[in-house]
């Protein structure tokens, strides 16, 4: 049988890696920007407890977090099927990765803008997030985008709980076919042809972004 007629197949567990991808990205890089603020505040209160979310997102690998996810929280009365549990490990370790991202490039506005607005009577609150916040942002972008790529990559771990993404299906389909080196092949292509106008495009972004700041 041609690898052809197993497309489909491949199509469908792409739109779950897609899926998981679009929900990991999208929530993580919102709980990433909280988690930016957090470890950037004055209080240990708020600080402190951040910065272990952080951390821990940052250290333990995504499968780890991902088993933690489906096979130990159960224990604890927190059961999700098997696509959920990826979406919520996938969401946490993209939260505490673009959460060092944010801040970095937070951190990265020169003290000088802050100073201007001073001069200028804006108060520290608008100075943050009509000044700060956006240009902090703006340099995170390519870094950002960097992650979402990885993020997608990262679904193919999902198959390790038996969600039928892109790799479960390429592996069902070498199963029946026996032609491992062509499904895989085949599927890692897949993977290229996602990530590659991505990465062209953080390239294009980073070389404009250095031509403004020169």
């Amino acid at each position: 049988m041609d690898l052809i007629d197993f497309l489909p197949r491949l199509g469908a567990g792409l739109l779950v890696s897609l899926r998981l991808t679009a929900i990991s990205v999208v929530v993580g890089f919102v709980l990433g920007l909280l988690l930016a603020l957090g470890t950037s505040h004055p209080s240990k209160a708020i600080r402190i407890p951040c910065l272990v979310i952080v951390e821990l997102g940052r250290g333990l690998p995504a499968l780890v977090v991902l088993y933690m996810v489906y096979f130990g929280l159960p224990s604890l009365g927190l059961l999700f099927e098997n696509f959920w549990a990826a979406a919520v490990a996938l969401t946490y370790t993209v939260s505490a990765y673009s959460s060092e991202i944010m801040r970095s490039g937070i951190e990265s506005v020169a003290p000088a803008q802050r100073e201007a607005a001073n001069a200028l009577g804006i108060t520290k609150r608008d100075t943050f997030l009509r000044i700060i916040l956006p240009q902090g942002l703006r340099s995170a972008i390519p870094a950002l985008m960097g992650l979402a790529v990885m993020s997608f990559q990262a679904t193919s771990l999902a198959y390790s709980i038996s969600v039928n993404e892109l790799m479960s299906q390429a592996y069902q389909i070498s199963m029946i076919t026996f032609d491992y080196l062509k499904v895989y092949a085949l599927t890692g292509l897949i993977f290229v042809a996602f990530a590659l106008p991505v990465m062209w495009l953080i390239a294009w972004l980073e070389k404009r972004m250095a031509r403004g700041a020169a």
